[in-house]
């Protein structure tokens, strides 16, 4: 019960934290997220989760950065 209510309080409060951000900042936080979430699943397989999750956390970072760039380009906000 108790990890319940923490996982729900951190989960509002990251929720809550990324209203005032800017859509580069939105992007660029998803991407690190994803690529994070991804690293650290190929990174178990391969024995090492934390270096997975590190690897692909900068991965998706670089990824959502020059996916904004992209879609200003584009003439998209």
């Amino acid at each position: 019960m108790k990890k319940t209510v923490i996982l729900v309080l951190v989960a509002a409060l990251l929720l809550g934290g990324c209203s005032g951000m800017s859509t580069t900042e939105q992007r660029v936080l998803s991407g690190g997220a994803m690529g994070a979430s991804g690293g650290a699943l190929i990174g178990w397989a391969a024995g090492s989760p934390a270096a997975g999750a590190a690897i692909g956390g900068g991965a998706g970072l670089l990824g959502g950065f020059l996916y904004d760039r992209y879609e200003k380009y584009r003439g998209r906000p």
